[in-house]
C-alpha cells in the first residue's frame, strides 16, 4: 500500500522544521556581540548652562528660511526626537516644564497614585552646585549666565498645525533664540555655552486643565519633539532610557543637566543623560523618526489589515463545514489561514523601508507588507512539507517566532515606529520585547513544537527539543541587550518546563510545578543583577528593577504594574471582551470532548501530543498575564496566533451523516 501523502510528507516535515528551530538557535549563538544598541555613545563633557524650553516644536518646522536661528543651532548640536508624553493622553507645556524639573512626567499632583510619581515633587535642580535663574525674558540670559548660573529661559510656543497664527509664534520663537544667544556671541560663537533647546510638550493650550482632564486638543496629531544638545555638534542623541539612535525621552533632560555638573539626583529618575552617536545626518534621522511616529498608527490598519483578511477569509472557508469538505477549496483556506499571521513579523520590521518618506504612506506601507509577505508565503507553501497537513502552519509558527526573536536579538533596531513595534510617541518601551510580541512569540514557538511533534516522535527528541526552544526563547526574552523583558522570563520558564514534562512521559507532581515557578524567578532575578552591576547608564529595565527593589520600592512597582493590569481590562471594552473570550477559550481547547468539539478531540486522538501542548500555552499565558503591567495584551497576541493557525490543522469534517471520528 503506497504511503499516505501526511505519513511520506513527515520526514521533510521534521527536517524543514528541524533546521528552522536549528537556525534560530545558531544564530542567537552568534549574534550576543552584535546586539548592542545605541549603549556605546559618547556623553558630553561640558556643564550645561543654558536650557530653553518651547512647546509644540516638531522637527518640519525647522528651515533656514523661516527659522534661520534655530536651523543653526540645530547645525552645530546633537539632535534627536523627544518624546514627551504625560500621565495624560496630550502633554501641556505645563506639565513638560515641571517634568523638566522632577524627572517625572506629569504633574505630581495630579498623577494618579498608581502612577509612581513623588508626591510632593522633588526639584532635582536644587542638587545643582550653582544658581538656577528661571526667566522669560531672553534680555536677561547673558547676565545671568556670567554670574555662572545655570539658566532656564520659557520660550514662546508653537500653537497647533492649522492654526493661522503657527507662522507668526515660529517667528517669534526664532527671534527669542536669537535674542538670547545675542549676547553670548550670536549661535555660531565658538564659545557658546553648552545649550539645550527642547520642546516640552505637544500643545501649550489657553486653558491647558482642560486638555490635562480630558486629552482633547483640537485638529491635532500627538508627534514627537525636538530636541538639541550644542556639546554633541553633527551627532544624533540617544539615551539610556530609549538605547534607539536619534530618539530620547523629556525625562533624559534633567538627568542631562544633573549628570553635565557632576550632580546626583535626590533618589531615582527614570531619565539618563543625552549621548551622541555618530550619524550621516543627524536632523534627517530625528525628521524620520518624527514622520514614521506621527504616520503609523493611521497606516497599520489597512497595511496589516488587508493581508490579514486573507487568513479571515481562510478560517471561514476552514470552519464551516460545508466548505472544509470541498478538498480543493478547503486546501486553499488552510493556506490562506497559514499565511495570514507572516504579516506580525513583516510588520514589525516594516522600517526597513522608508515607507513614511512616499506621497502615499498608507499604500507604500502596505506594499512593504504584502511584498514581505509574499515572499515568506512562497517558503511557507512550497516544499514537501506542504503535503502534511501540519507543514505549513509549522513553518509559518517557526518564521513568525525566529524573526520576532531576532530583531530583538539584534538590538530592536527595526521595530521602532513599525507596525506592532516600539511607538516613540507613546514612550512605553521603546527597545526589546513588549508584551505583544512576547505572546506572539509564545503561541507561535509552541504551534511549532506541536507541529514537528506530528513527526518527531520520541520522548527524549521532544523533549530535547522542547528544551532547546525554550531556552532560545527565553534567552532573547531576558537577555538585557535583546528583549530584556522581565515579565516574559517568569512565564517562559514554567510554559516550556510544563510542557518537557508532559511529553517526557514524566508523571506530573506538585514540586515540580513549584519549582519551575522558583526556577524561572531565580534566573530573571539573576539575569536582572547581572544588568544592575553595569553603570547606570547602561541599564535596562532588569537592572533598574533591581535599584527599585535596593530602594524599598518592591511593593509600590508591584501595586503599579497590578493598577494598569486592573485599569486595561477594566477601561478598554475591546480588551475586556477579549479576556473573556480568552478565558472561555481557554476552558474549551483543554475539554473538546465534553463540549462535542468533534475535529479538535479528533486532532487529539491522532495526535495526543496537541493536547499537551495546548496545556502548556494556557499555563503560559495566564502566568504571563499575571506577571505584566499589560497582560490582556499578551492574551490578544496569543489568541490572535492560535485563532489562526489551530483550525488549519484540525482534521476535515465528517461527511454528512456519517459519526465516526476521522483520524488526521
Amino acid at each position: 500500500m503506497p504511503a499516505s501523502p501526511a505519513r511520506s510528507a513527515s520526514p521533510a516535515l521534521a527536517r524543514t522544521l528541524r533546521v528552522l528551530l536549528l537556525a534560530l538557535l545558531a544564530a542567537l549563538a552568534l549574534l550576543p556581540g552584535a546586539s548592542a544598541r545605541a549603549d556605546g555613545g559618547a556623553e558630553a563633557d561640558a556643564p550645561v548652562r543654558l536650557v530653553i524650553a518651547t512647546a509644540g516644536l516638531t522637527w518640519e518646522d525647522i528651515d533656514a528660511e523661516s527659522t534661520p536661528t534655530l536651523q543653526c543651532l540645530a547645525d552645530r548640536s546633537g539632535g534627536g526626537a523627544m518624546n514627551t508624553t504625560s500621565t495624560t493622553v496630550v502633554s501641556t507645556k505645563r506639565q513638560g516644564l515641571e517634568t523638566l524639573h522632577t524627572g517625572y512626567r506629569g504633574l505630581a499632583e495630579e498623577a494618579p497614585r498608581t502612577s509612581g510619581i513623588p508626591t510632593p515633587p522633588t526639584d532635582q535642580w536644587e542638587q545643582l552646585p550653582g544658581e538656577v535663574t528661571e526667566t522669560d525674558d531672553p534680555a536677561a540670559v547673558a547676565g545671568a549666565l556670567q554670574d555662572g548660573d545655570v539658566v532656564e529661559l520659557i520660550a514662546p510656543s508653537v500653537p497647533d498645525h492649522d492654526d493661522p497664527s503657527r507662522e507668526q509664534a515660529l517667528t517669534e520663537l526664532d527671534g527669542a533664540v536669537a535674542a538670547a544667544l545675542e549676547d553670548l556671541g550670536g549661535c555660531e560663537a565658538a564659545d557658546l555655552p553648552r545649550t539645550l533647546l527642547v520642546s516640552v510638550a505637544a500643545t501649550d493650550p489657553e486653558h491647558p486643565e482642560e486638555v490635562e482632564r480630558t486629552g482633547a486638543v483640537a485638529s491635532r496629531t500627538v508627534g514627537l519633539q525636538v530636541a538639541m544638545d550644542t556639546a554633541l555638534p553633527g551627532q544624533a542623541l540617544t539615551s539610556g532610557a530609549t538605547k534607539q539612535t536619534g530618539v530620547v525621552m523629556i525625562t533624559d533632560v534633567v538627568a542631562t543637566v544633573l549628570s553635565s555638573h557632576d550632580a546626583s539626583a535626590d533618589g531615582l529618575i527614570p531619565g539618563q543623560p543625552f549621548r551622541g552617536t555618530d550619524s550621516d545626518d543627524a536632523q534627517q534621522l530625528a525628521w524620520d523618526r518624527s514622520e514614521a511616529a506621527r504616520l503609523v498608527d493611521a497606516a497599520t490598519v489597512p497595511a496589516l489589515g488587508s493581508w490579514l483578511a486573507l487568513g479571515v477569509i481562510g478560517l471561514v472557508i476552514v470552519l464551516v463545514p460545508a466548505l472544509a469538505r470541498r478538498r480543493r477549496l478547503a486546501a486553499v483556506g488552510r493556506a490562506l489561514a497559514a499565511v495570514a499571521p507572516l504579516a506580525l513579523p513583516v510588520g514589525l520590521c516594516a522600517s526597513l523601508v522608508p515607507w513614511w518618506r512616499a506621497d502615499s504612506p498608507t499604500l507604500a506601507l502596505a506594499g512593504v507588507v504584502w511584498g514581505g509577505c509574499a515572499l515568506l508565503s512562497v517558503l511557507v507553501l512550497a516544499g514537501p512539507w506542504r503535503r502534511s497537513r501540519f507543514g505549513p502552519v509549522g513553518v509559518s509558527a517557526a518564521l513568525v517566532a525566529g524573526i520576532i526573536l531576532a530583531e530583538s536579538a539584534v538590538g530592536s533596531r527595526l521595530q521602532l515606529s513599525s507596525p506592532l513595534g516600539a511607538q516613540p510617541i507613546s514612550g512605553g518601551r521603546f527597545y526589546g520585547l513588549s508584551n505583544h510580541l512576547f505572546g506572539m512569540v509564545l503561541a507561535a514557538a509552541m504551534m511549532a513544537l506541536l507541529c514537528l511533534f506530528t513527526a518527531v516522535r520520541t520522548p527524549r527528541a521532544r523533549v530535547l527539543w522542547t528544551v532547546g526552544v525554550g531556552l532560545a526563547v527565553a534567552a532573547v526574552c531576558v537577555a538585557p541587550s535583546m528583549g530584556a523583558d522581565f515579565g516574559s522570563g517568569l512565564a517562559t520558564v514554567p510554559a516550556f518546563g510544563l510542557l518537557a514534562l508532559l511529553v517526557s512521559g514524566i508523571r506530573l507532581r506538585v514540586w515540580h510545578v513549584l519549582a519551575l515557578g522558583v526556577g524561572g524567578a531565580a534566573a530573571v532575578l539573576s539575569v536582572s543583577f547581572l544588568d544592575w552591576l553595569r553603570p547606570p547608564e547602561d541599564r535596562t529595565h532588569l537592572g533598574r528593577f533591581i535599584d527599585e527593589l535596593l530602594s524599598g520600592e518592591l511593593l509600590s512597582v508591584i501595586v503599579r504594574k497590578l493598577a494598569q493590569n486592573i485599569a486595561m481590562a477594566t477601561g478598554y471594552w475591546a480588551l475586556a471582551l477579549v479576556l473573556v473570550l480568552a478565558v472561555l477559550a481557554s476552558i474549551a481547547i483543554l475539554m473538546p470532548r465534553r463540549l462535542r468539539w468533534r475535529r479538535l478531540a479528533a486532532l487529539d486522538a491522532a495526535q495526543p501530543v496537541a493536547h499537551r501542548v495546548r496545556i502548556a500555552l494556557v499555563v503560559g499565558a495566564w502566568v504571563g498575564y499575571a506577571v505584566n503591567d499589560t497582560g490582556p495584551v499578551l492574551i490578544a497576541a496569543m489568541l490572535g496566533i492560535w485563532l489562526a493557525l489551530l483550525p488549519p490543522t484540525l482534521p476535515d469534517p465528517l461527511p454528512a451523516g456519517r459519526t465516526t471520528e476521522q483520524r488526521v
